[in-house]
């Protein structure tokens, strides 16, 4: 499965605190409804602090 769009991740993690861990994330995606690929794409994240939206992206395969 291709991962989900730069955009649909960060429509999904909209109003997260950076720097934020991956825990975060994955939270603030699943509190906001996100679809099932944006939930996986998040959960396999390494286990870290993101600064940015563009670092998460960038761990995700994004641009």
């Amino acid at each position: 499965m291709a991962n989900p769009s730069p955009i649909d991740i960060q429509k999904a993690l909209g109003g997260v605190d950076y720097p934020a861990s991956a825990a975060d994330l994955v939270k603030k995606a699943e509190d906001s409804g996100a679809d099932s690929s944006v939930l996986k794409a998040l959960r396999g994240l390494p286990d870290r602090q993101y600064e940015t939206p563009a670092e998460v992206n960038k761990a995700i395969g994004g641009s």
